[in-house]
């Protein structure tokens, strides 16, 4: 076995036993857990190669600076490829300080996930550097109509962290597919179907058998439903093409590393239960009033379900209404 395999492989023997174990859980209650640098946490290396600054599981607060989703980024040997631009300029600026201490490899390519802040507002420092940044064209069009309104939220929470911090959008586009051969990776991005938002853009590693999910998969903390996202969309998109991708690894949108099973019972099977849960409401003659206080004590486990839950329960029922 070649020494690349071998470490492989004790990379993907550990990270079983880790999330098997459950010791990766996050927690929405804890404000900062690298107070030394503008990032949440410090990245960590999932498998090799694949480093993930993991971010809060709660909102985007003054204290966690934005950084409450993932920001990846994979060492090729030939170039660095980085996944999400951030929440601002100074936290792609501390992402890319853990880089810089990581490789001495440049930084080659930015991939947006998705069109909201945390993904996109910190565009602007790497195009300033002259790197290229990839998107959906559908989370291009987002930036283009919204960006301003997604900046202005950014500066009301942020403050002076948010100095600097302009909209950018990307420079370039995909629709379907957009293979990325750098080095001794070859990543594959994809837009597998609509799902949690315009643009929802998934990275997949084939060699390693890992996802770079973005917002189509959860599971520590609970899915947000928006006024347009369709839901049954999400469960079918989910359910067909992002399983039959057979990923053993799962870095999501939000919340640790893990596995398909665990990401399975924190979108897909969450979805169905409450879709389920409004129908037998509307089925009873219910009003937009009442799904507010449908069930959803199974998933109050699942960090920001204060913030989340009867938002979803109603925006699910405005949806289903009509269907």
């Amino acid at each position: 076995m070649t020494r690349t395999c071998l470490a492989a492989t004790l990379y993907r023997s550990t990270l079983a036993l880790m999330l098997s174990a459950g010791t990766a859980w996050a927690s929405e209650d804890i404000a900062d857990k690298y107070p030394q640098s503008e990032l949440y946490d410090k990245p960590v290396q999932v498998l090799p190669g694949v480093y993930s600054a993991i971010g809060a599981t709660a909102p985007p607060t003054y204290e966690n600076s934005g950084h409450n989703n993932n920001l990846s980024f994979v060492v090729t040997g030939d170039g660095v490829v980085v996944i999400n631009g951030g929440a601002s300029v100074r936290l792609a600026a501390a992402l890319h300080d853990e880089i810089k201490a990581v490789t001495d490899q440049p930084v080659k390519l930015v991939i947006n996930e998705n069109g909201q802040g945390h993904a996109m507002l910190g565009n602007a420092y790497w195009a300033d550097l002259g790197v290229d940044i990839l998107a959906h064209v559908d989370a291009i069009h987002e930036v283009e109509e919204n960006g301003d309104f997604i900046l202005q939220g950014m500066e009301r929470y942020n403050r002076d962290k948010a100095e600097g911090t302009r909209v950018v959008t990307a420079n370039l586009s995909f629709e379907d597919k957009h293979v990325v051969e750098m080095g001794d990776m070859v990543l594959e991005v994809l837009h597998l179907g609509p799902a949690h938002g315009p643009g929802d853009t998934q990275v997949w590693i084939p060699a390693l058998s890992l996802v770079i999910a973005g917002d189509i998969a959860f599971h520590e903390r609970m899915p947000p439903i928006f006024a347009d996202t369709c839901t049954s969309c999400w469960i079918e998109t989910f359910d067909g093409p992002f399983m039959e991708l057979g990923a053993t690894y799962v870095i999501p949108g939000h919340g640790h590393p893990t596995n398909m099973d665990l990401v399975v019972a924190g979108t897909s099977d969450y979805l169905r239960d409450l879709r389920d849960k409004i129908a037998a409401h509307i089925d009873a003659g219910g009003d937009l009033a009442g799904a507010y206080y449908v069930d959803q004590t199974r998933w109050r486990h699942m960090d920001t379900f204060e913030e989340l839950a009867t938002k979803n329960a109603g925006r699910v029922f405005e949806e289903m209404e009509w269907e």
